[in-house]
């Protein structure tokens, strides 16, 4: 077969058909032709878009994604997010109805207003131009596309209720391209173009399963959409959120999240510190915020879960709690991949 044909996949159980290009990846020719699979950082680190290889041949190119077990190699299990179609293929995974609809836009935006949150991390509220809203589902991602033509990737923490602006929080890194020029060059009005959304982070409407939310740093950012989304949507159904940070100054919007819990019967607030300052005179909950889980919670297997943050954390979470019982089908993540070369989240 000619390297220049494109190829047939086929998704079971739905059935649903796509042509892929020998160098598109499976997952972007899925997109391309409006058939949703999950996925989370598009990189190869969360394993958000493992399917199985039912028929046919696929490559990576010259090493494996670091996301795929020894257990997934042996169960032909392959990552959407980086196999290309070296034939026709046959895959399994299940479809996500709920973004089928969506579409993924291209769109100007303008930097509408800024504020420091905490000492590293900075708010940005980005408005669209008025003929246009971005139809996303609470969880999702942008990507912002720079001059240069690279892309940096960023949860939207407002809820879609409420979106006549998107909000951003955006973490310093030393080096980073993005977060360099917020914190050092970016002023109020600033135009940016935007692509999205991205992303299968996002509340399962259908489930009435209580929810835990394991958030690291900015992954609070995500877990904050949701939670305002169910709020606004009465949404009574338990929840349970652990936020983990170094210090008590990185609890950027600790009395928002406070709030939730002060507000709503429902909610739950854990604040958990992996290592507090001299002076924040801390009571609650210390080290990492898995084990802070772990220590309140014996059994996961009644439980929808929902991990945001470094892939580190992300992993921490999985082994941690299928092991007492999550099933892995009910672990929904959004792992922040901070690598030089890959996407800030």
């Amino acid at each position: 077969m000619s390297k220049n044909l494109s190829r047939k996949i086929v998704i079971l159980p739905d059935e649903d058909e796509f042509q892929a290009n020998p160098d598109e990846s499976v997952l972007d020719a899925a997109l391309r032709a409006g058939i949703q699979l999950p996925y989370g950082c598009r990189s190869g680190t969360c394993g958000a878009c493992k399917a199985v290889l039912v028929e046919g041949e696929i490559h990576y190119g010259s090493t494996e994604p670091e996301a795929l077990t020894e257990d997934d190699l042996i169960n032909n299990r392959i990552l959407c997010c980086q196999a290309r179609a070296g034939t026709d293929l046959v895959l399994r995974i299940k479809t996500v109805q709920e973004t089928r609809e969506i579409p993924i836009k291209t769109l100007p935006s303008r930097v509408m207003h800024m504020k420091q949150l905490s000492h590293d991390v900075m708010g940005l509220w980005l408005k669209l131009p008025s003929s246009e809203r971005l139809q996303f589902l609470a969880g999702q991602y942008i990507d912002i596309l720079m001059k240069d033509g690279r892309e940096r990737s960023f949860s939207l923490a407002n809820a879609p209720h409420d979106d006549e602006y998107l909000q951003l929080q955006i973490r310093y890194y030393d080096g980073g391209v993005f977060s360099e020029l917020v914190f050092k060059e970016m002023k109020e009005k600033t135009l940016l173009r935007i692509k999205g959304p991205f992303g299968n982070f996002f509340l399962r409407e259908e489930s009435d399963r209580p929810s835990l939310f394991i958030a690291g740093g900015t992954g609070f950012a995500p877990v904050k959409s949701i939670i305002e989304h169910m709020i606004a949507k009465q949404d009574k159904r338990p929840v349970s959120l652990y936020w983990g940070v170094r210090a008590k100054r990185d609890l950027y919007q600790d009395e928002l999240a406070r709030s939730w819990a002060e507000e709503h019967d429902n909610i739950k607030y854990v604040p958990v510190l992996s290592e507090p300052m001299e002076g924040d005179e801390w009571q609650g909950k210390t080290g990492f915020v898995h084990e802070a889980v772990l220590e309140d919670f014996s059994d996961f297997s009644d439980f929808d879960v929902y991990a945001s943050g470094p892939p580190v954390m992300v992993q921490a979470v999985h082994e941690a709690l299928t092991t007492r019982g999550l099933p892995e089908e009910r672990l929904y993540s959004d792992a922040f991949e901070f690598a030089a070369k890959k996407e800030e989240k």
